[in-house]
């Protein structure tokens, strides 16, 4: 996010940031369940049965897994970013749209509600939409695995789940590629990625007054048909240090009605896609099936 002197307005097009905004008001059933969130104490213990260098193995092919699987789905992402003066907003940026697909089976997103944004002190950037998008839901890929330095710390109860613990960093910033920093927690029996925290980095820093700089987050994911451990809710609250003063903002994202889209449907076993077997000669293949129709705009 980058500093301005007066109310900001945002200098790119609608279409761009729809490719990257989620959030607002959490179901009250997962609003409930967080707030009687339970973290258990850190055991700095090593992992029994298994190896710390397995376990990254199997969480990063997790993720690419279910990245991959999102992308058959349709959802609605709901955004709200705040200015805050002390605790209480004083300005707004919020977009509500839905990720469908049209009859050709293409990704496409639709617009449901978007006001004229408010923000006080400073403006959305390119960087925001891309890391709102691209490294909020989902962190640590085995694509890209190797561009990081991994450090196991421990255990630590989560709720209902024991998890591994471990923080991450980039080892090296390349260009002006966006990275994850912070720590995540796996679940010990599937290996996969249950809660992030931390931020994208690296913050922009050219000269004072065209600073761009990142809050720390952190995602909390939900099982989606009984598999797919998709992110359901983001929160960021964070004072962004500007060398023009500091500003303090909140960003709600919400991720909801995940629906498997059945045009491009595949069945994932242990990282593995399960091909279907072809009938056997003098048996008649079953009828064809036309692909679902997305489900339309509430």
């Amino acid at each position: 996010m980058r500093f301005f002197s007066r109310p900001a307005r945002l200098t790119f097009p609608l279409l761009f940031s729809l490719s990257a905004l989620l959030s607002v008001l959490l179901p009250v059933i997962l609003l409930s369940r967080m707030a009687c969130a339970q973290e258990g104490a850190l055991d700095k213990s090593e992992p029994k049965g298994t190896t710390v260098e397995e376990i990254i193995k199997r969480f990063a092919l997790k993720e690419k897994e279910f990245k991959d699987a999102r992308d058959q789905y349709t959802f609605r992402q709901d955004v709200k970013v705040m200015t805050l003066d002390g605790d209480t907003p004083d300005g707004y940026y919020q977009q509500v749209f839905d990720v469908t697909f049209d009859d050709k089976g293409r990704k496409t997103k639709n617009v449901v509600f978007a006001p004229q944004p408010t923000l006080q002190r400073l403006m959305m950037t390119e960087e925001d939409f891309d890391d709102i998008e691209n490294r909020l839901p989902f962190v640590l890929t085995s694509d890209e695995i190797g561009e990081y330095d991994i450090l196991y710390v421990g255990q630590q109860k989560q709720d209902e789940l024991n998890t591994y613990v471990f923080d991450v960093a980039p080892k090296q910033i390349v260009g002006k590629k966006r990275y994850f920093q912070g720590r995540i927690w796996v679940d010990n029996k599937d290996f996969q990625i249950v809660e992030t925290y931390g931020k994208t980095v690296p913050d922009i820093r050219k000269k004072k007054g065209n600073e761009n700089l990142f809050p720390k987050f952190t995602t909390w994911r939900e099982q989606i048909d009984g598999q797919y451990w998709f992110p359901t809710y983001t929160r960021a609250e964070d004072t962004l240090k500007f060398s023009m003063g500091d500003i303090k903002i909140r960003e709600i994202i919400k991720y909801t009605n995940y629906k498997r889209f059945g045009a491009k449907s595949k069945i994932i076993y242990e990282g593995q896609e399960v091909k279907k077997a072809e009938p056997k000669a003098g048996e008649q293949k079953p009828a064809e099936q036309k692909p679902a129709e997305p489900p339309k705009p509430q």
